[in-house]
C-alpha cells in the first residue's frame, strides 16, 4: 500500500494541498454517536486520512438501521454489535492507518470532560437535545469548535459552532425553531442524511486544514423532497448575557443534576435506564442467571439481550439497559430493578 497515492486526489484539491493533508494526520475527531450521521461521517473522516477518530455511541445495530446506517451489515445485526465497536471494525478495514477509538456508553459530562482536551474538533452526531446542550457547554469551556447536525424526514440543517466568534447553541435555541428535530416519528430517507453529512464533514475539514476562511458562517437547513434550500445568518443572534458562551459564563448544562436517569428514545418504543453510578457486569455471569431464571438470553461481549413475552431488554457492561416495545417509564425501571436490582 502506497501512502501517497491513497490520498493523491484530494492532495491535488489545492484547498487542502500537502500541507493540508499533512494537518489532518495530525488531528482528532471526537464523534458523538455512530449512527445515521455518525456512521457516514466516520467514514468520511478516516476516508480522508484524519490521525485519529474517537467515537461514542450507546447504541447497538437492528435491522430497521441499515436503511440510511451506511456502514453496517446484516452480520452487525445478527451479532447484535454495538455501534462503536462495529464502526470501529469496519473503519479500520477502510483505513488501517488511522487510529480510531470506539467506546460503548453514554456521553455523559464526566466521559466528555475526559476527552475534551486531547480532541481538535468536535461533530455532532446524536439524537437528543441534552446531549447536544453539554456538548455545547464542553465546547465553550474548552474552547473546541463543534458542529451541529441534524436530519429527519427529508429534513436536515447543520452549523458550525466556534467559541468566541459565533452564536452557541444556546444563544440559537432562544431564536431557532430547533426542537422538532429533536424526537420525530416521520422516517428519514438516506439522501437527506448524506446532504447533512456532506456539510457537516467539509466544514470539518476546513477547520481541520486552518482554512478558517472559507468557513459558510450561515445556519444551514434544507428539505430535498421539497426543494428548499436556505442558508441563514445568525451572527446577530450571539447574546453577551448568554450563561453558556456569554460574558459571565457559568455552564448550566454541566450541572449534573439537570440530567435524568431514565429516558424515551428518540423516534422508538425504546426507554433507556442508567443507573446512579457506573457498574461493570460480568456479563457471562448475568447470562446464565437469567437463563437459570427462564428467560431466552443472547450475549456477546459487550450486551445481554433477553427476550421476554412483551418486550426486550438490552443489557450493557456498564449496567445501562434500553427497554424494547414500552414507552412506559415506570414499567421499564421496574423491570430493570427485577432483573439486575
Amino acid at each position: 500500500m502506497v501512502k501517497d497515492d491513497r490520498y493523491s486526489r484530494q492532495v491535488l484539491f489545492s484547498p487542502i494541498g500537502k500541507k493540508g493533508q499533512e494537518l489532518l494526520e495530525k488531528k482528532h475527531v471526537l464523534l458523538i454517536g455512530a449512527g445515521a450521521l455518525g456512521s457516514s461521517a466516520g467514514e468520511m473522516f478516516v476516508r480522508s486520512g484524519i490521525g485519529k477518530l474517537t467515537i461514542i455511541d450507546r447504541d447497538y445495530i437492528e435491522i430497521s438501521n441499515l436503511q440510511r446506517q451506511t456502514l453496517y451489515t446484516e452480520a452487525d445485526v445478527e451479532q447484535k454489535m454495538p455501534k462503536a465497536v462495529a464502526a470501529k471494525k469496519h473503519l479500520y478495514a477502510i483505513n488501517s492507518l488511522c487510529k480510531v477509538e470506539g467506546i460503548v456508553g453514554e456521553a455523559t459530562i464526566e466521559l466528555l470532560e475526559g476527552l475534551m482536551d486531547q480532541v481538535d474538533l468536535v461533530m455532532d452526531a446524536t439524537d437528543n437535545f441534552e446531549t447536544r446542550m453539554i456538548l455545547n457547554d464542553l465546547s465553550q469551556k474548552y474552547n473546541k469548535p463543534w458542529i451541529y447536525g441534524a436530519c429527519v424526514g427529508s429534513v436536515g440543517m447543520s452549523y458550525t459552532i466556534i467559541p468566541g466568534i459565533t452564536p452557541c447553541l444556546h444563544c440559537l435555541l432562544q431564536k431557532m425553531p430547533l426542537q422538532g428535530m429533536t424526537c420525530d416519528t416521520a422516517g428519514i430517507i438516506s439522501p437527506a442524511v448524506q446532504m447533512v453529512v456532506a456539510h457537516q464533514v467539509v466544514e470539518a475539514m476546513k477547520l481541520l486544514v486552518e482554512d478558517y476562511n472559507a468557513l459558510r458562517g450561515t445556519f444551514l437547513s434544507f428539505d430535498l423532497w421539497n426543494n428548499q434550500y436556505q442558508s441563514i445568518k445568525v451572527d446577530r443572534i450571539k447574546k453577551s448575557s448568554c450563561t453558556s458562551c456569554g460574558v459571565e459564563k457559568t455552564y448550566p448544562f454541566l450541572d449534573k443534576n439537570n440530567h435524568t436517569k431514565t429516558a424515551i428514545l428518540c423516534g422508538r418504543d425504546t426507554v433507556q435506564i442508567r443507573p446512579s453510578k457506573e457498574k461493570q457486569l460480568n456479563l457471562k455471569k448475568l447470562a446464565e442467571s437469567l437463563e437459570n431464571n427462564g428467560y431466552e438470553v443472547k450475549v456477546n461481549p459487550f450486551l445481554v439481550a433477553v427476550q421476554m413475552e412483551h418486550t426486550r431488554m438490552v443489557i450493557f457492561k456498564d449496567g445501562r439497559a434500553l427497554i424494547h416495545h414500552t414507552k412506559d417509564v415506570i414499567y421499564a425501571k421496574s423491570l430493570y430493578d427485577k432483573l439486575l436490582g
